[in-house]
């Protein structure tokens, strides 16, 4: 059976799904929880700078990772 299984691509096929597939909703999820989770705002309701530029980081790294994706797919990746 070893010679109709590729194992080297089922393990990319695996790694990288499991790193897209849960990596990026994990890491938006992440960025929500720092911009509007618990102890989020101060007394005044403000949000610190700090968590806002650590929120904003977790979105545009998931906002760049699907654009690439689209981009890779649209220009004919495989």
């Amino acid at each position: 059976m070893n010679e109709f299984v590729e194992w080297q691509s089922l393990a990319n096929v695996v790694i990288f799904g499991i790193l897209v597939g849960a990596g990026l909703p994990a890491l938006f999820a992440l960025g929500v929880r720092i911009i509007a989770g618990p102890g989020a705002r101060d007394e005044a309701g403000r949000v610190s700078t700090g968590r806002l530029i650590a929120g904003w980081t977790c979105f545009g790294v998931t906002i760049i990772a699907i654009l690439g994706a689209v981009a890779y797919i649209a220009a004919g990746g495989h």
